[in-house]
């Protein structure tokens, strides 16, 4: 029986690959912002259509530097989701900055903005939220709070590449937005990310830091790091964007799939793809199965069910990033009752372009036996 992951990678034609890589031998020039680096910057600041935009070598850098070029005081305080990847928190804290965690909105599982106001003190620097799952946060409410306060808004859009909403692709937001193009996202450079930004100056922060500070051969200006993408992932990137758009248009029609076969299954919720001017990517497929009706386990036993039928679905997100280990139970006792509920209750089904239609209808048949009982 073959292996059906939560998600599989996209890749462009083979040969297309190869062919595009040939020039790597001849010039030896693997990294440190090769020509491959630099097309790839220009084309993916085309197709978000954003002013400015920097590669990074992942995602979590590209978060972790934006932070970091914001050059905010020690332990001034983030605002934000507990309800994402672990990343998020921490960028927030290896920065030397305090996370203030939000509860979410049960509907889109986004940061609840109406709780926002609540959370901000005289140390408050930011506004860290997440565009769930491709759900997109509310950000007129947001950027408003923020303009009130004079906070900078950082949005972790990681789930969001290529969507479009009131006509503004998703990288215009906020101060900044940051992307993962790692292997399992709708577009991938096999690892990496980007920042998309407004203010030119940022460009030439992130630049320092993601290469050491070296702005000439005998010339370093700034203490940086190393997190610059190399060549052979800006091919992949290349070789993959102009395959974007099939690749959305393949994920809806598995997504519309399930939602039709999962309609009106008692007890469960499925994603809510119909907000007024938003453009889809339909990067993941979540369903919450509800306690007070289908009991406290029945998440976890459809994850188990699944498994035993050599299909992995993915609890996504749990714990919580405030409930995690690593935290020592600092945040235990926050009243984050939707995020909670939430981790507790969802779970990430399989979907990517190859998956067949036949599949997707034996997943959710399993689904149903299995809440039924």
């Amino acid at each position: 029986m073959d292996k059906i992951t939560v998600t599989k990678s996209s890749m462009p034609p083979y040969d297309e690959f190869i062919e595009k890589i040939k020039p790597l031998w001849d010039s030896k020039w693997l990294t440190n912002m090769g020509v491959y680096h630099d097309e790839l910057e220009h084309k993916l600041k085309e197709y978000l259509e954003v002013p400015y935009l920097s590669l990074m070598v992942n995602g979590h850098m590209a978060l972790e530097m934006t932070l970091q070029a914001m050059d905010f005081p020690e332990g001034s305080e983030v605002i934000t989701t507990p309800f994402t990847f672990i990343s998020t928190t921490h960028a927030i804290v290896r920065n030397r900055l305090k996370p203030v965690f939000c509860d979410i909105n049960p509907e889109n599982f986004t940061i609840d903005e109406d709780k926002i106001r609540d959370l901000i003190t005289e140390r408050t620097v930011a506004i860290l939220p997440v565009h769930v799952y491709g759900n997109i946060c509310n950000v007129e409410k947001i950027q408003k709070i923020a303009d009130e306060y004079r906070l900078k808004v950082i949005y972790d859009a990681c789930h969001a590449f290529g969507e479009i909403y009131k006509g503004q692709h998703v990288g215009n937001m906020g101060d900044a937005s940051v992307f993962s193009f790692h292997a399992t996202k709708v577009y991938n450079t096999i690892e990496g990310g980007a920042v998309a930004f407004h203010e030119k100056s940022l460009y030439e922060q992130l630049y320092n830091l993601k290469n050491f500070g070296i702005r000439g051969e005998e010339l370093v200006v700034q203490v940086g790091a190393n997190a610059k993408m190399n060549e052979f992932a800006a091919v992949m990137g290349l070789c993959n964007l102009p395959f974007v758009e099939k690749n959305i248009a393949l994920r809806k029609e598995r997504a519309e799939a399930y939602q039709t076969l999962l309609f009106n299954t008692d007890g469960i919720q499925l994603p809510a793809f119909n907000v007024p001017d938003l453009k889809y990517n339909y990067g993941y497929f979540p369903v919450l199965f509800k306690p007070e009706i289908l009991g406290n386990e029945m998440r976890n036993t459809v994850y188990n069910t699944l498994k035993e039928h050599n299909i992995f679905s993915r609890k996504y997100f749990y714990p919580l990033t405030s409930d995690s280990a690593c935290f020592k139970n600092k945040y235990r006792n926050l009243p984050l009752k939707s995020a909670r509920y939430a981790a507790d209750n969802i779970l990430v089904l399989p979907l990517y372009p190859e998956l067949s239609i036949e599949k997707i209808s034996e997943i959710c048949d399993i689904i149903k036996r299995t809440v039924v009982k």
